[in-house]
């Protein structure tokens, strides 16, 4: 199913974990996963992801995100796009300074990516991602990112300057088009996940190189926060991947709050849902397991990120690799 070869074939690559967030909310990332649980600053969200556990679970690489939490009535966030800009520069001093202790390692090219899954023993790769894109000024300011590291951009979360996102209908407005187009031209990927239906076409009909760090699909769940069978075409066709979310109610309709256990099958009917519309090589992990929940709303049996290898116990025996690590180093050491 891949193409590349490693000294190492024992490992995983997620498409989306939220780390800086993390650690600026108060957690020591740099804690082993019981030590950090055992006083924990974040309320009512039992964590699954540290460094170390990360280590024990031989995460080899993963997009790294930079995300500007928007102000809503029940949350503290910006409001506008100063406020979105500096808690993305306070996550990427983050990134850097975690970087300087050792604990990661930036990577921003295919070159890089290949030559760290090549080195034994590495820190944790992290290639950035800015999720939701009012960080950026205009289209003028996406050179200022791109030369800090960023290599992943998705215009939208929920509602953006830029674009429609979940559970906020709408197109690419006139600052978004601008932007997927510098985008484009500077060959920055677009992250799918979180565009609206029409804000995705817009996007798409602009050519960018496409992606879905972490989208399940809306033929098993409901709402446009998961992709239809003609996105996840659309991504394929770009020569994308998907990566698969494991929030409860992103992989059975549940609603929001819900503390249902689902089983990891049901997290599998995804894959094998998706390998059966684009094929098991578009088809990959973005687990966003510290994106804002904790191991409450995961699947039974992913009690802390060490699990999650379970899920390709789930899978067809000669795709695991693909899925873990295969389908994402092709992508990266291709488009990075």
């Amino acid at each position: 199913m891949t193409d590349a070869h490693f000294l190492d074939s024992h490992f995983l690559i997620d498409g989306h974990l939220d780390l800086a967030m993390n650690a600026l909310d108060g957690r020591d990332l740099t804690l082993a996963l019981d030590a950090l649980r055992a006083a924990d600053p974040v309320p009512d969200q039992t964590a699954t992801v540290t460094l170390p556990e990360m280590r024990d679970a031989q995460v080899r690489v993963c997009f790294g995100t930079l995300f500007a939490l928007p102000a809503s009535p029940d949350t503290p966030g910006d409001t506008d796009h100063a406020g979105a800009r500096a808690q993305a520069l306070a996550q990427l001093d983050e990134y850097h300074r975690l970087q300087d202790a050792g604990h990661l390692t930036l990577l921003t090219s295919a070159a890089a990516v290949k030559a760290h899954l090549n080195t034994l023993d590495a820190p944790l790769g992290v290639v950035l991602l800015m999720e939701g894109a009012d960080p950026i000024r205009d289209a003028d300011d996406l050179p200022f990112w791109v030369e800090r590291g960023v290599r992943v951009i998705g215009p939208a979360w929920g509602r953006t300057r830029y674009a429609g996102g979940t559970d906020a209908p709408g197109p690419l407005t006139p600052a978004g088009v601008d932007l997927v187009t510098a985008m484009r031209d500077l060959n920055v990927t677009l992250d799918a996940s979180h565009l609206d239906d029409h804000a995705f076409w817009d996007a798409a009909q602009i050519g960018p190189r496409m992606i879905a760090t972490h989208a399940n699909s809306r033929a098993l769940v409901p709402g446009n926060r998961h992709l239809t069978d003609d996105m996840a075409r659309a991504i394929a066709a770009a020569d994308g991947v998907i990566g698969l979310v494991l929030l409860n109610r992103f992989i059975c309709p549940l609603p929001e709050g819900s503390l249902d256990r689902v089983p990891l099958t049901a997290l599998a009917d995804h894959a094998r849902y998706y390998a059966d519309l684009i094929g098991w090589d578009r088809v990959a992990l973005g687990t966003d397991l510290d994106g804002g929940f904790g191991a409450e709303k995961t699947p039974a049996g992913i009690d802390r990120y060490a699990h999650v290898p379970r899920l390709l116990d789930e899978l067809p025996t000669g795709v695991r690799q693909s899925v873990a690590w295969g389908n994402w180093a092709r992508w990266l050491t291709t488009h990075l």
